[in-house]
């Protein structure tokens, strides 16, 4: 576990949390909105057999630091940037889910001579055909967003994230619940949450065609993991990713909902292991 605060310029004394662990190429693992670095815990070890692998908790979230600010991608990007300059990693490789996804595809463009391999989880990509639910647009609304997330209790997020299973464990829907549960119920992490979906949402709307040509061009190996049951990141996005991207391949999951490193642990971090093994930019899988 690493503590990590940012010095000089904007993000003075932004405090960064992430976990490590394993010693090797170093891989980057971006959680989705609402997430924390320790949901990765059932990928942490397989992948640190052969990989220096840090689960960083986004400021906003976890245990990170909660600065009062819009949260869009090109924030994020620039602060996982300084992470990296941070801990001297001259590249490496960028693992995200659903949120994460947008943020490791938005870095990949922003830096993409510091990137070898790229990996979307169930991810959600600008400038594709992804709206985010009703219930998001509910959230972002001003005043009406404020006052629902308010009402967020321990109840609230077990029903909602237990429907992004496909075949909700108990253990691991509490565990996601309870987690950091109050830095993330606190007023900044409230605050940080509603502007997180209301930043994005611009991203992914006003700068659709812009992420749409650069993710195009992107010329990295590209790995997709989808479930077949997920039912906050339609499969058929994942589908319209990989016909986009000129080096990607997808892989699926069935009885899989919107957590296959959860959910199908085993088999994602078999999928990721030889990934990893390939041979950076030339799409040997």
């Amino acid at each position: 576990m690493s503590e990590l605060t940012l010095k000089g310029g904007e993000f003075d004394g932004l405090r960064l949390h992430c976990v490590t662990e394993g010693s090797g190429p170093p891989v980057l693992l971006i959680h989705g909105l609402g997430g924390f670095a320790e949901s990765w815990r059932h990928n942490l070890h397989d992948l640190g057999r052969q990989a220096r692998v840090y689960a960083l908790d986004l400021p906003g979230f976890g245990q990170s630091g909660k600065p009062a600010r819009p949260y869009s991608l090109g924030f994020f990007v620039t602060v996982l940037e300084r992470f990296r300059v941070a801990f001297e990693l001259p590249r490496l490789t960028l693992i995200g889910h659903s949120l994460g996804g947008a943020v490791v595809a938005a870095y990949a463009l922003a830096h993409p001579v510091r990137v070898d391999r790229l990996v979307l989880i169930s991810a959600a990509v600008p400038g594709f055909d992804y709206r985010p639910s009703w219930v998001y647009g509910l959230l972002s609304a001003p005043g009406l967003g404020d006052l629902l997330a308010l009402l967020i209790r321990p109840a609230v997020l077990r029903a909602a994230l237990a429907r992004c299973f496909f075949a909700p464990v108990p253990d691991e829907v509490e565990f996601l619940v309870r987690s950091s549960f109050s830095a993330r119920a606190s007023a900044a992490g409230r605050a940080a949450f509603l502007s997180t979906l209301r930043t994005v949402r611009d991203d992914f709307v006003r700068d659709s065609e812009s992420y749409r040509r650069g993710l195009r061009t992107l010329d990295l190996p590209v790995l997709l993991i989808h479930g077949r049951q997920d039912l906050v990141v339609p499969p058929s996005h994942a589908e319209t990713v990989a016909r986009a991207l000129p080096n990607a391949a997808l892989r699926w999951l069935d009885l899989c909902g919107h957590f296959p490193q959860i959910e199908h642990a085993g088999t994602v971090n078999a999928w990721l292991g030889k990934f990893l093994a390939s041979s950076a930019r030339t799409g040997t899988r």
